[in-house]
């Protein structure tokens, strides 16, 4: 264990409390477009303010304080230049995390900021009765872009992205894989690629599978798959041998995920599977871990933000139970979080 968790530390708790300031000084330089401003050239102070309508000296504070951090330097007094640290901030990039650093520190940031009304109601509710109290709203309803930000920070996965998955599990005795919730089919088009005799069907919102339909379409893989626009809480298609929901269910309350479950039951064929692609979290936290960390927080972000939760294999094995499927092995996936939960129909 670490020594913070061992020892008496009130300044390291106080460091703690403070970490949401880093968060917020790349907010900040996000949403004047700083490291847009200065791309790759130095500037002087008064150019930047000029270019992202700040007032100097109080960019200036800003600036020495992104500095502290390495997003930019300060190669001469009050002239700076974007560092390689800083060069994802900027929209221009492809690998520009931009939206990402607005997506969790700004419009989810809020949330956190009720998260004891959360776990005295036990879900999101509690954010919302303390906004309705408070007479506030919250910053992902007020932001105008919300929905492109959300967009930019899940870019939609890839084959490539996903050939871990494809390769910890054997889908070669399928014949038909639904994937439900599929997004952009980066899940789906691994597994059709590396799996020549499966055929495909790709399940979401109406806007998403159209879009998908022509990048299955450029990847040749257009006829050898569907495309159906269908809401998982009202109905899942008949007929696939088996059916996929990948990082579907966290986002879901118990009661929510089992109407997915129960529709998928009532379609799947008695010899049919169900494959479970999420994070599966230990059964006890017994000491400091970096990476269990990062997992238990995303468990946090589900309780204040969607109302869904991480869950253990306990938890997930009791979930299944209760829509008539029973859990047949966990497959971990190399280099990934998440894990593969198999499961049958109970007999």
């Amino acid at each position: 264990m670490s020594e913070v968790a061992d020892t008496a530390n009130p300044a390291a708790l106080g460091e703690m409390a403070r970490g949401y300031f880093r968060g917020k000084l790349l907010v900040a330089a996000v949403r004047l477009g700083i490291a847009d401003a200065l791309g790759d050239v130095e500037r002087g102070l008064d150019e930047i303010a000029l270019a992202t309508k700040a007032n100097p000296d109080a960019l200036y504070r800003l600036m020495r304080a992104l500095a502290s951090i390495s997003v930019v330097a300060e190669v001469a007094p009050a002239r700076f230049r974007l560092t390689p640290f800083g060069q994802p901030l900027r929209k221009d990039l492809p690998d520009s995390v931009w939206a990402s650093i607005l997506f969790w520190a700004d419009l989810l940031a809020d949330s956190w900021t009720y998260l004891a009304d959360c776990v005295q109601a036990g879900n999101r509710d509690g954010a919302a009765m303390a906004r309705e109290r408070d007479g506030t709203k919250s910053r992902w309803s007020v932001e105008p872009d919300a929905k492109a930000i959300f967009h930019h920070a899940f870019a939609e996965s890839t084959a490539a992205s996903m050939a871990p998955f494809v390769s910890a599990y054997d889908f070669s005795t399928c014949q038909v894989v639904a994937d439900l919730g599929g997004g952009g089919g980066g899940l789906l088009t691994a597994i059709l690629t590396a799996n020549p005799q499966v055929q495909g069907i790709l399940v979401d919102r109406n806007e998403a599978v159209t879009a998908a339909a022509n990048k299955f379409a450029s990847l040749g893989l257009a006829d050898r798959c569907q495309f159906q626009a269908a809401d998982l809480f009202e109905s899942v298609p008949r007929g696939p041998d088996l059916y996929v929901l990948q990082s579907v269910l966290h986002g879901c309350d118990d009661n929510n995920a089992r109407r997915i479950l129960n529709n998928c039951r009532a379609v799947t064929k008695p010899e049919g599977k169900l494959l479970i692609i999420e994070v599966v979290l230990p059964t006890t936290v017994a000491s400091t871990d970096q990476a269990l960390e990062k997992l238990l927080m995303a468990d946090i972000n589900m309780l204040a933000v969607t109302g869904g939760r991480e869950r253990s294999e306990a938890e997930w094995k009791s979930l299944l139970l209760s829509a008539e499927y029973q859990v047949t092995r966990i497959v971990a996936v190399r280099g990934a979080t998440a894990s593969i939960i198999e499961a049958v129909p109970c007999e």
